[in-house]
């Protein structure tokens, strides 16, 4: 198991990297965008490519952001339910959707998506928009994206095993200091207890 957990500290460290730099995308985006709306008001000047660019520039913050929000524990869920169970049947929750849902969802995008890639690729296909992009390296975030997510995926059951057989410290625990927004209301409480107290 030991083997196991090494692999997964590495998956973690890649997508980490992966992550970290894929937020740039979302500046580059920014600039991009502002840069053809200046241009587009005051010289009246356009392309289609400023356009496509923003939207690969999204494709990528989303699909290498992906397995980084799951490293996090970060992703959208509905713990209406979940959230009532001990942390022990939370775990097991996890192993089964990872085993039955994310990591069969991440094969099946990956082996629909190589070949959507690899004909784009061969075929030099670009978009039938006039001064429009290259459009392989978009469908090349489709399927980079996915095997990211599984990875990280194999690395999220490989932890949540071990934390089962009590090998490693649960990795979901959070252990962080308080918002600004925490300890502004706790200001406020001590305010509003003083003056209650004066």
């Amino acid at each position: 198991m030991s083997s196991l957990i090494k692999l997964s500290n590495l998956i973690d460290a890649l997508n980490e990297r992966i992550g970290r730099s894929a937020i740039w995308l979302v500046l580059i985006a920014v600039l991009i965008s502002a840069i053809n709306a200046v241009v587009r008001k005051a010289f009246n000047v356009s392309s289609n490519a400023f356009l496509e660019i923003q939207w690969y520039l999204f494709s990528g913050v989303f699909l290498l952001g992906a397995a980084y929000t799951l490293r996090h524990n970060e992703h959208v869920r509905i713990d209406v339910l979940s959230g009532r169970f001990s942390k022990r049947t939370q775990h097991k929750i996890e192993i089964f959707g990872t085993l039955f849902f994310l990591l069969p969802l991440c094969g099946m995008m990956v082996w629909l998506s190589v070949p959507w890639f690899m004909r784009s690729f061969a075929s030099g296909e670009v978009s039938a928009n006039a001064g429009g992009l290259t459009l392989w390296p978009a469908k090349l975030l489709v399927p980079v994206g996915f095997i990211l997510l599984g990875l990280q995926g194999l690395s999220e059951l490989i932890k949540r095993i071990a934390v089962l057989q009590g090998l490693i410290p649960d990795p979901t625990e959070r252990h962080d200091l308080p918002t600004a927004e925490e300890n502004l209301i706790e200001e406020l409480r001590k305010a509003q207890e003083a003056k209650n107290n004066a």
